[in-house]
């Protein structure tokens, strides 16, 4: 085996690892955050959680894609995260609606605050190994699903200061708004997928 091949395997199998590690965490996160939108009755904690099972979704089509080779593999890997994203972004927008329109009050707590800021630092640093391993492989769907994970961080803030502001300074709007940043991400993310994706 070349030294070029056994550099191409050690990076498959980091990327390998940082998926695996992405798609337990939000195995994890997805019930975490069921339990925690429910108690608090939170819009953005639901839509969070929703989208902590676009991320389970996009590892599962990377580790597919990871698993074989092509140019068709790829371009089938990355339409299915742009529809998940689509579809994200639908059912946030319809759900933060109906809250703004309805003035809904969610009641964050400790809890929701601790994963979400935990969430973050986590997500953060699965998309810096994931952006080096894609761009080391010259591989285009692990290097999107480092956006994914990035945005699931971002969006991790977002909602992280939507509950404080709401927990604290008592703007019950906020959960909603965090809610409509979601739909917007998802939205840019999804246009961005399809127009490189043609």
């Amino acid at each position: 085996m070349s030294a070029s091949e056994d550099r191409v395997g050690t990076l498959r199998r980091r990327g390998f690892i940082l998926e695996f590690a992405t798609l337990g965490w939000n195995v994890v996160g997805v019930g975490v955050l069921a339990v925690l939108a429910l108690s608090a009755s939170s819009v953005a904690l639901a839509g969070f959680g929703l989208d902590s099972l676009i991320e389970i979704g996009a590892s599962v089509v990377v580790i597919w894609e990871l698993s074989g080779s092509g140019a068709e593999r790829q371009h089938r890997a990355l339409r299915l995260i742009g529809v998940a994203f689509v579809a994200l972004a639908l059912y946030l927008f319809v759900q933060s609606s109906v809250a703004l329109v309805t003035q809904h009050h969610a009641h964050p707590g400790v809890g929701a605050i601790a994963w979400t800021a935990l969430t973050a630092l986590v997500m953060f640093a699965l998309a810096g190994g994931k952006h080096r391993t894609g761009r080391g492989l010259g591989n285009p769907v692990l290097a999107m699903e480092a956006r994914v994970t990035f945005i699931d961080g971002m969006l991790a803030v977002a909602v992280l200061v939507a509950v404080l502001v709401d927990a604290y300074l008592g703007w019950w709007w906020a959960d909603a708004l965090a809610g409509y940043l979601i739909v917007f991400y998802a939205a840019r993310e999804a246009r961005q997928i399809f127009i490189v994706n043609r």
